[in-house]
């Protein structure tokens, strides 16, 4: 009996006829790494420039602040272009990988990645939209996730608070693969409500939440293993970037590594556990319809579920007004 429902041989093959879109990723991400050790650098330069002024200790500090002011101001645009990475990067890459799923030819090499663009525009309109869309999901599976925690505090086993704290841990990282099948979901049913799809796919995901949850923690621990091997096959470059950077900072070297091991799980193996989760999801509620229990369950204990089915009912509220405007006008 297999531990996992996913078919990783497959998952790969989807995932290299999506070349296009992984070298796409890969020049994004490494070059997010590139921004961060380059004003990384710069900072800390600047820093021990600066630093020229007092005594070696005044040097190390300026140096240590220069470089934490120019990683932070890369971080700040960072969190200023995340709409931009899950709009085109993320969610383009599911666009693909759904239609490959269902058997539809691609366009190749660039064609690829302005196809993806097309998709996502057709499904969720403007990335502030898409992103809307991404929070309120967020919010419901931590709610989910709020199950998972109440099962082990219940649980009369020696020890269990410490375990449950690894797995709270381990769950938040299951939800960032988990986010990105619920936008499957939606641009493969074609709705032409957002919001109502994303509500169904919640409460689909609800009433199989265990074997969701069972392969999300084993993807989870496969991805962070290779994350791991990624990291220490970049310590030794890394080390020799550190000792170029002015003042020998010797924290930058692990820093480097961890970006750019970051950036191979961002651009390979986090769009390979959301190809696997997608196998399952798609799997476990065939034929399935959403369950009301789930729904009502789901209405109870969070809020963002509440906020998502009221922007279901706003948009059926408008569509409805749109049909009405249109039939008066064709009378």
């Amino acid at each position: 009996m297999l531990m996992w429902d996913f078919r990783l041989g497959q998952a790969i093959g989807l995932m290299l006829r999506t070349l296009p879109f992984i070298i796409f990723r890969l020049v994004v991400y490494f070059g997010v790494a590139l921004a961060y050790v380059l004003m990384t650098g710069v900072g800390a330069g600047v820093g021990w420039g600066v630093g020229g002024f007092g005594d070696e200790g005044f040097r190390a500090a300026s140096t240590f602040w220069g470089g934490a002011i120019g990683f932070g101001i890369v971080g700040a645009v960072m969190y200023v272009l995340r709409e931009y990475l899950l709009y085109v990067v993320k969610a383009g890459h599911i666009a693909v990988l759904v239609e490959l799923m269902e058997g539809q030819t691609l366009p190749g090499s660039r064609g690829q990645i302005q196809h993806a663009s097309q998709v996502v525009k057709e499904r969720f309109g403007q990335a502030s939209a898409l992103f809307v869309v991404d929070q309120l999901i967020k919010g419901v599976l931590r709610s989910l996730v709020g199950i998972v925690r109440t099962v082990f505090r219940i649980l009369p086993i020696p020890g269990a608070q410490q375990f449950l704290r690894i797995v709270q841990a381990f769950l938040r990282v299951a939800i960032g693969f988990i986010d990105e099948v619920i936008l499957a979901y939606c641009i493969r049913t074609r709705s032409t409500n957002t919001w109502a799809s994303s509500r169904d796919a919640l409460v689909l995901y609800g009433q199989n939440l265990k074997p969701m949850m069972k392969n999300a923690a084993w993807l989870t621990l496969i991805i962070y293993l290779l994350s791991f091997l990624v990291f220490l096959v970049m310590l030794a470059p890394a080390a020799l970037v550190a000792y170029l950077i002015p003042g020998g900072w010797s924290a930058t070297g692990l820093l480097i590594a961890l970006l750019f091991a970051w950036s191979v799980k961002a651009a390979v193996f986090e769009p390979l556990a959301v190809t696997c989760m997608m196998q399952v999801y798609f799997n476990v509620i065939e034929g399935q319809t959403p369950d009301p229990e789930w729904d009502a369950k789901l209405d109870g204990m969070s809020k963002k579920f509440r906020e998502l089915k009221q922007k279901v009912a706003s948009e059926q509220a408008t569509q409805t007004n749109e049909a009405s405007a249109f039939d008066r006008g064709q009378v």
